[in-house]
């Protein structure tokens, strides 16, 4: 199962926030974030006329001034503070890998063989250092030589050490985790500052993340719609002083901020900053914002199949005898050509045996030879001490070696092989000197509730493809069990490149998951990459997305995080101009009342006074701010369904919620503001 990286918030958070929030009140900050900076504009002329009431001409209320001054420094803060108290948890982050990382000593292996002990900072790219049982790994690299347990707790939080070898997808090593047992030799991949750790800070501190092309887009929407309400508003002055009607340029001002999109402009920072957060919380280093944002697009996901959709364990399930062979002959010589596998499906042939009666006394071997695996025969197996080869392997590849070797190949065999497949399991057959005995069947089981989660994914509108190396009747069988929408079978490097492009050439994006070195061309291609952390250094630096917990079926997770994302700031950004709705029936009747009574029919929600009404629609303006911080940090909860489902529910709750709240929320404040007597 997938975990979530949960990192305790300081009890100081909220303190350094708020101190954040005046930090943040430079222009120089400010300007960063245009709406609110008009709003900072706002609030320094209301202070203005506040001391010099009759700055721009005529009498104002000096009273009046500074207590729209003050809501408008309230609004400005609690939008400092949403974007503050994001980057503080992102920082709270930092901090606790910055702990991790430190400077410790390497043993160099120098060019002429001699070890030296140096600094990790003055490690560079190639270098060789010899790492033992209890110490640092110092930087990131490659293991050239040996083999040993890791423990990689500092960064994965996983308890249990992970075995890594030289050579094959377990060779990458990350700085700052501590070899448990044995010795190896590794190659120096990054320089000082480069390495996996260093950009797991930098990246998860909310400061120095970049505004994803979406949220640049809506950015440049919320400035079109203040130059659109600014133009409005400074156009409002000749028309009031045209009809005889005087507006406070403290009034227009109020105006101003209510109209524009103040909620969205002050959350907008958070909810992208929340969003990275959440994907690091769940164990998942996201190289950018928008990966995140990719993956909540995402239309295609490609899913390998041995160790994501099943459990990647194949285990013999049953002996198989063909022609004439006898069942308790097969269970012997299965058993003798596994005596040498250590691999989890060589012990589980040996244990079928085992069960089905096979003498211990069968298993000793004095003077036998193990034969290891190779891709090129695809066999392995046992040379005996009196010259009998005893071989398993694939089917084809059995066939061929007796046929060489001038044997028969039985008449059932295909047929037997091919009842295998078809019940999606492996068929290994087994051969003594040029006679074929039997077959090994090798099951791998789906994952329990893999059916479900690609139903969900499927109700999310996104399209599953399995990739494997296994023959086409196995494949279709493990597909129709684990109900991927389609897969593709034999599948090669290459093949997983064409098959991506096809999809992205039909304007679909892409997911997929790879932990090897001839997964990087695919994950570099794919508009989603995630690797495995305990895959290759390849992997790694081709992917956008890296998984702590190296667990390939979490790109699920994934895709559903980056559409919370999405879900948010649409959600927001829908709540955020309804509310304009309510505000237009404040504010606009309480400018025109007193020069225009016929105006006081668009007072639907009965303010006090003209004064009151302005004031109930800013304070109502200021507080939702703080009251949506929470939705925006968590994010809108996400639930699998249609697009059109899903825009349609929250036009409901976000877009009718949006005028209806601030009508409600006016008016309460405005009975306080009366009853109080304050205006």
């Amino acid at each position: 199962m997938s975990r979530t990286r949960t990192v305790a918030l300081p009890k100081d958070l909220y303190q350094r926030a708020f101190v954040e929030s005046f930090k943040k009140l430079d222009p120089r900050v400010m300007m960063k974030n245009p709406v609110m900076f008009v709003v900072e504009i706002g609030f320094f002329i209301t202070l203005l006329l506040t001391f010099v009431p009759n700055l721009f001409g005529g009498a104002s209320d000096p009273f009046y001034n500074g207590v729209v001054s003050l809501i408008l420094f309230v609004t400005i803060l609690f939008a400092n503070f949403a974007e503050a108290l994001a980057e503080g948890r992102g920082k709270a982050q930092a901090e606790s890998l910055k702990k991790t990382k430190q400077d410790t000593q390497a043993k160099k292996v120098g060019k002429d063989g001699r070890v030296q002990v140096v600094s990790s900072t003055e490690l560079r790219k190639g270098d060789l250092v010899i790492v033992e049982a209890g110490e640092l790994i110092p930087s990131d690299g490659e293991i050239v030589e040996g083999v040993a347990s890791v423990d990689e707790s500092a960064i994965t939080g996983e308890s249990a050490p992970v075995i890594k070898e030289a050579g094959g997808d377990f060779s990458s090593v990350t700085g700052g985790t501590r070899v448990v047992s044995d010795r190896i030799r590794v190659r120096v991949t990054t320089d000082p500052g480069e390495s996996f750790l260093d950009r797991m800070i930098s990246l998860v501190e909310g400061a120095k993340r970049q505004k994803t092309p979406n949220e640049i887009a809506l950015n440049t929407l919320l400035v079109s719609l203040t130059l659109i309400f600014l133009i409005v508003c400074t156009t409002l002055l000749p028309i009031a002083n045209y009809v005889h009607a005087a507006i406070p340029v403290a009034t227009l001002i109020a105006l101003l901020v209510c109209l524009i999109p103040t909620t969205i402009g002050g959350l907008l920072s958070a909810i992208g900053i929340a969003g990275m957060d959440r994907v690091t919380q769940f164990n998942v280093i996201a190289m950018s914002g928008k990966a995140v944002e990719a993956s909540g697009d995402i239309n295609t996901i490609i899913l390998d199949k041995t160790g994501t959709i099943t459990h990647g364990n194949r285990m013999a399930a049953e002996f198989v005898t063909v022609g004439n062979t006898k069942s308790t002959e097969l269970n012997r010589v299965a058993a003798q050509s596994s005596v040498h596998d250590e691999t989890p499906e060589g012990r589980s042939v040996v244990e079928l045996a085992k069960k089905q009666g096979l003498a211990p006394a069968e298993l000793e071997l004095p003077g036998s030879e193990g034969v290891e695996f190779r891709a090129e025969t695809r066999m392995s197996g046992t040379n005996l001490a009196n010259g009998v080869i005893i071989r398993k392997g694939a089917v084809d590849a059995i066939k061929k070696y007796v046929a060489e070797q001038g044997g028969n190949i039985p008449a059932d065999l295909d047929e037997k092989a091919n009842r295998i497949a078809t019940a999606g399991g492996t068929p290994l057959a087994v051969v003594e000197g040029n006679t074929i005995l039997g077959l090994i069947y090798l099951k791998d089981t789906v994952k329990p509730g893999m059916r479900e989660r690609f139903e969900e994914l499927r109700r999310m509108g996104i399209r599953t493809v399995m990739c494997t190396g296994d023959n086409p009747l196995t494949a279709a069988t493990i597909a129709r069990e684990a109900g991927v929408d389609d897969f593709v079978a034999e599948a090669k490097p290459e093949d997983k490149i064409a098959l991506i492009r096809k999809e992205q050439a039909a304007g679909k994006l892409v997911a997929m998951t790879g932990d090897g070195t001839n997964d990087a061309p695919a994950l570099a291609q794919a508009d989603v990459g995630l690797a495995m952390n305990t895959g290759t250094v390849a992997a790694k630096e081709a992917a956008n997305m890296v998984d702590l917990d190296s667990d390939p079926t979490k790109i699920i997770e994934v895709v559903a995080i980056g559409k919370q994302l999405l879900m948010t700031r649409g959600a927001l950004t829908t709540f955020s101009i309804a509310n304009d709705v309510a505000k237009y029936f404040a504010i606009i009747p309480a400018m025109f009342m007193l020069a225009i009574p016929q105006m006081s029919a668009l007072n639907i929600m009965g303010l006090a006074t003209p004064q009151s009404a302005i004031l109930s629609a800013l304070i109502f303006n200021a507080i939702i701010i703080p009251i949506l911080i929470p939705l925006a940090m968590k994010g809108v909860k996400y639930t699998p369904m249609s697009a059109t489902k899903l825009l349609s529910r929250n036009l409901v709750i976000y877009g009718l919620g949006g005028i209806i709240v601030p009508f409600v929320g006016i008016k309460l404040i405005d009975l306080i503001l009366s009853g109080l007597n304050l205006i």
